[in-house]
């Protein structure tokens, strides 16, 4: 549960790192409105991030959370924000995604 708990985490951490891209290719109150977004995102994020380390090793949980936070918010750049998808761009992503399920398959918990 903890996993599940840790993996939407990291789903909302994408979601504030995008609203905060959003934010800032808008103006006035639609700009306000992806503000508003982020830091929805950003204290659900952290309330499950802290669920998960209950129970979890701190050191694993946050380099997964920041794993997949750093993977999907890439994707989004790269889908939305229409953001280069380079070679190498994408060989460090696939290095950055095999590490993280290397810390999930070498956690105790």
């Amino acid at each position: 549960m903890n996993w599940i708990l840790l993996i939407i985490a990291g789903l909302f951490e994408v979601g504030f790192a995008s609203c905060l891209g959003k934010a800032k290719e808008t103006t006035g109150m639609v700009s306000t409105y992806w503000m508003g977004g982020f830091f929805i995102c950003l204290s659900i994020s952290m309330i499950l991030l802290y669920k998960a380390t209950q129970e979890l090793p701190i050191g694993t949980a946050y380099a997964v959370w920041t794993g997949i936070g750093a993977v999907g918010t890439v994707l989004v750049g790269i889908f939305i924000f229409k953001e280069p998808a380079t070679f190498w761009r994408i060989f460090f992503l696939s290095t950055l995604i095999a590490s993280i399920i290397g810390l999930k398959f070498v956690s105790s918990h």
